[in-house]
């Protein structure tokens, strides 16, 4: 399953990029996220790993690692989310001032979930919009 969704903020790119790379922001902007812990020693980069507790579709401990780092402009996050595994990433761009966010993303299915991915696929991708729009309000301070 492969989907994209873009937002645009009206904050300076280097903000969007800092708060996004720091996960253990995840929780303030995704509803379905819990808790997002840093497992690796020093800063965020390729290779840094994460613990995440989610709390929809059903509770459950999560695995992440950066496997993209490109400071102010891509991060990329390869994982365990939800029923699915697979990669997000983050693209920012300047656009007069704003950043625009686009989040991509590559999931598959794992058990049941296999089959019914493609199905899945509007549905979650509706979810990732409405949290980037989450994200959107918390950055512009609404």
């Amino acid at each position: 399953m492969d989907f994209s969704n873009t937002v645009t903020i009206d904050r300076p790119r280097h903000e969007v990029f800092s708060f996004l790379a720091d996960l253990e922001n995840i929780p303030k902007w995704n509803y379905a996220i819990v808790e997002t812990r840093k497992l690796s020693d020093g800063p965020v980069g390729v290779g840094a790993t994460f613990r995440q507790v989610r709390s929809v579709p059903s509770p459950r401990e999560e695995s992440l690692q950066v496997v993209g780092f490109e400071p102010d402009r891509h991060l990329a996050i390869r994982g365990d989310l939800g029923p699915f595994s697979g990669t997000l990433a983050y693209d920012l761009e300047e656009v007069g001032g704003r950043t625009q966010v686009t989040n991509t993303a590559h999931l598959e299915g794992r058990g049941l979930m296999k089959a019914a991915a493609p199905l899945a696929a509007g549905r979650v991708s509706n979810a990732v919009a409405a949290n980037l729009g989450a994200l959107k309000e918390l950055l512009e301070g609404r």
